[in-house]
């Protein structure tokens, strides 16, 4: 008798344990392909989704090899964001490895934003993959990311909705304030020059002249061809220095500043956040901090004191 109680009360844990929502619902899981998008996702889902990440912060998108790490991630996901426009050459080791059936999100490629092309480099002519490098960029993104997190957690739509929202308003916010910053430096230096051509969507919309040493950081960085042309336009039109980005080497730029004597300022960052306790934590903290070295470097007016 006492053997089929115990029988019996085990059948109804088990039964309570399987039925029970708040032990059987399992995360949503997310693989964001680098820090930047891995951010936005992580603002959009909240707690209701588990988001890891491929390339970490301080990494350099386009030249990353897949770890063991990131492969399990990826065996263990529902859904995988990725920027697209060929940003990340190493996609096609995700592809291999993964099910046929698993969502992969190419945001730039989705979201109702009209793309800028590469100005130099192999791949001239191209879509620039750098949309994020824009607010507004970042926005369409958001709305790719909500409505995505909606269709495989319904449940949770309404809160996703609700932080995209906010996000957008912040960063609304945050592109007035960028415009505000900016607005200080003189039109006569209003010229950014920088490694990579991953700058091109913030230049256009604050207002800068923009050129870069080469086009994405995969293919070949800082060859002759592109030094000297470089040299050429940096002697006729003398810009008032120029930058380099986080995860790009500063031998190329200081080359270049070398050269024309001109002042070299950095880094930018574009490709990566920094780590928690850098200056670029965040997707806010990343462009405020691109824009406060700008501003210094470029002669913007002083704040009041």
């Amino acid at each position: 008798m006492r053997r089929n109680i115990v029988q019996g009360n085990t059948l109804l844990l088990a039964l309570w344990l399987v039925s029970s929502p708040a032990l059987a619902e399992t995360p949503l899981r997310v693989v964001a392909s680098f820090s930047v998008i891995a951010d936005l996702v992580r603002q959009v889902a909240g707690d209701e989704v588990e988001v890891n990440v491929i390339v970490p912060a301080d990494e350099d998108v386009h030249r990353w090899e897949l770890t063991p790490p990131n492969v399990l991630a990826l065996e263990e996901t529902d859904l995988v964001f990725y920027n697209g426009l060929a940003l990340e050459p190493w996609l096609r080791d995700v592809k291999a490895i993964i099910a046929n059936d698993l969502p992969l999100v190419a945001l730039a490629e989705q979201a109702d934003y009209p793309t800028l092309p590469l100005t130099t480099g192999r791949y001239q002519g191209d879509p620039n993959p750098h949309i994020w490098m824009a607010p507004e960029g970042a926005a369409a993104y958001v709305e790719v990311i909500a409505e995505t997190l909606a269709e495989h957690a319904p449940e949770h739509a309404d809160a996703f909705d609700k932080r995209a929202s906010d996000l957008k308003q912040s960063l609304d916010a945050l592109h007035a304030d960028i415009q505000e910053r900016l607005d200080g430096i003189p039109q006569t230096n209003r010229a950014l020059v920088t490694s990579e051509d991953g700058l091109a969507y913030f230049a256009d919309a604050y207002g800068f002249a923009y050129d870069a040493l080469w086009g994405v950081s995969h293919e070949t960085l800082g060859s002759a061809a592109a030094m000297a042309r470089l040299q050429e336009r940096l002697t006729a039109e003398r810009p008032p220095a120029l930058f380099f980005e986080s995860t790009t080497p500063e031998i190329h730029m200081d080359s270049q500043a070398r050269y024309a004597d001109l002042p070299l300022a950095g880094p930018l960052y574009v490709d990566a956040l920094s780590s928690s306790d850098g200056p670029a934590s965040n997707y806010d903290a990343m462009l405020r901090h691109n824009a406060e070295k700008l501003h210094a470097t470029l002669g913007g007016a002083r704040e009041e004191e």
